[in-house]
């Protein structure tokens, strides 16, 4: 029972708002999903501005109204995408167009690429749990496309800008784990950061 039509076309914002379990949505690709406490590495070395991206944060909160995924873009995920910069020396795309099938196609909120990594964050104003079901369908869409570097692994994070979750995919046996464990921000901002840097230095 397929829950996608084959003759039609869909996004990754589209499948979002079919409001598709994530489970569904990877076996209908021939994935499977499992739910863990993800204990995934950290960069052990020194994050210069670490403290002076919590000050920023910090600050600012008090006084920005949150409510649209505009806002907490340019607020909050951008000064932490900005920082992945510094640190690793990743390109960055924004908003970057992919198409692998009629399925699996779309823009990538942020897709970072090093010599021999690549790392997708999704920006979500809220609802993480179908949030979760549109960053799966671009990990897999990462896994079928020709231009992914030969990692074993894929990561990628779905955020409100306040709350991070990861996803997992390994390729060879096609297990895609999601993280029961949440990183806040800005109180969980050393593991997050640390996280999200030593995913592309691999």
């Amino acid at each position: 029972m397929h829950i996608l039509n084959p003759n039609q076309s869909y996004t990754f914002s589209k499948l979002f708002e079919l409001r598709i379990e994530p489970e569904d949505l990877v076996s209908e690709f021939g994935y499977n999903l499992t739910r863990a406490r993800l204990n995934l590495p950290q960069y052990h070395g020194e994050l210069d501005r670490l403290e002076e991206l919590r000050s920023r944060i910090e600050e600012v909160l008090p006084y920005v109204s949150l409510v649209s995924e505009t806002s907490r873009r340019e607020v909050l995920i951008s000064q932490v995408v900005l920082d992945i910069v510094h640190y690793t020396k990743a390109q960055l795309r924004i908003e970057y167009p992919i198409k692998v099938t009629e399925q699996l196609q779309g823009y990538l909120d942020y897709l970072f690429r090093s010599p021999t990594e690549l790392l997708v964050i999704e920006a979500k104003r809220e609802d993480l749990d179908y949030g979760f079901t549109q960053l799966v369908a671009e990990i897999i869409a990462l896994d079928q496309w020709d231009r992914t570097p030969e990692q074993s692994v894929i990561l990628g994070a779905v955020t409100t800008g306040t709350v991070w979750q990861f996803g997992r995919l390994s390729r060879k046996t096609k297990e895609i784990e999601q993280g029961l464990n949440l990183y806040r921000v800005p109180d969980d901002l050393d593991p997050l950061m640390r996280i999200l840097v030593q995913a592309l230095i691999n």
